[in-house]
């Protein structure tokens, strides 16, 4: 394991200057799940729901995070995503919808922060269009599961 790199040598957060990294091709994908009753699952899964096309939504909302990313979160870069894509699986014998998020570029960093804010904003927008029907909704498991490119090299989750 490396330092941190957001820090000075004060302790002071920092943006970490990017302007003598390469440029490479940087791919995440990150996942999540939430779980939620039978009712939300079948009005979901049926598109039944009465706000409308939850997964749609979900979809457009998990996509617009992951652009803003860096408006979000203090230290992240502004990039230019050159692919963002947001699925659902509906999980029906656990009653979870995963979402996964795909996010590429071309670039001096790396694009896991917005693959992991595009999954975790869909499933709050999921929350948010379910809420009225059961608020005992739980997000979980949101995590990387592999990224490519940049000086750290690929990775890929290992599940323990």
């Amino acid at each position: 394991m490396g330092e941190f790199s957001h820090f000075d040598q004060h302790g002071n957060a920092v943006m970490v200057d990017v302007t003598k990294k390469k440029e490479t091709t940087r791919t995440a994908i990150a996942q999540g799940k939430i779980k939620v009753n039978d009712e939300i699952f079948e009005k979901v899964k049926e598109g039944s729901m009465a706000k409308g096309d939850v997964l749609g939504t979900a979809r457009i909302a998990g996509i617009m995070a992951a652009k803003k990313t860096f408006e979000l979160i203090p230290m992240c870069h502004l990039l230019m995503l050159t692919k963002c894509k947001v699925d659902f699986e509906m999980l029906e014998e656990t009653k979870e919808i995963k979402a996964v998020c795909l996010v590429k570029t071309t670039g001096k960093t790396g694009v896991e922060m917005e693959a992991l804010t595009g999954v975790q904003i869909a499933l709050l927008t999921i929350y948010d269009m379910c809420k009225a029907i059961d608020k005992h909704m739980v997000m979980s498991e949101i995590h990387l599961v592999e990224k490519t490119g940049g000086k750290s090299g690929d990775f890929v989750w290992k599940e323990s």
